[in-house]
């Protein structure tokens, strides 16, 4: 299944210019999800970090795949209509610069949920090779 931008913002109540996910190119819903990003030198953060080089911030980088992350469970007919928020970040690297012109794939699977509460892993990857992994934890509101 794949979804657009549109159908993301169906799910997830991010905007921009916090919406970090362009679209899912593949979800299986509660289980696992690849969306894309596609970084443009036009983004705000881009005036402050860095004017002289422009480096994505890591931080946004751990949000687009939280994002992800929030597409993937709140597909599922379990949790739709409920929001999830980000609880936690645990052992974040970053191996590769992201810079303007640069497209993520942004792979997470979640290997725990129960009601209210799951974890997952997300790896970003540009061109292939690894820009940055996590694992981060997640509640589930209504």
């Amino acid at each position: 299944m794949t979804l657009t931008s549109n159908q993301i913002q169906e799910l997830i109540p991010h905007r921009y210019p916090f919406l970090l996910v362009d679209r899912m190119i593949d979800i299986i819903p509660g289980v696992s999800g690849i969306g894309e990003k596609c970084v443009s030198a036009n983004e705000p953060h881009f005036t402050g970090h860095f004017p002289d080089m422009h480096i994505m911030p890591g931080v946004l980088i751990i949000e687009a795949l939280a994002q992800v992350g929030a597409v993937v469970i709140l597909a599922s007919d379990e949790h739709k209509g409920k929001t999830a928020f980000f609880a936690g970040i645990k052992d974040a690297k970053f191996r590769k610069k992201v810079i303007p012109g640069d497209r993520i794939k942004l792979v997470v699977e979640i290997t725990r949920v129960k009601t209210k509460y799951g974890v997952g892993l997300g790896k970003a990857y540009v061109d292939d090779e690894l820009a940055c992994e996590a694992e981060f934890s997640f509640v589930i509101v209504s």
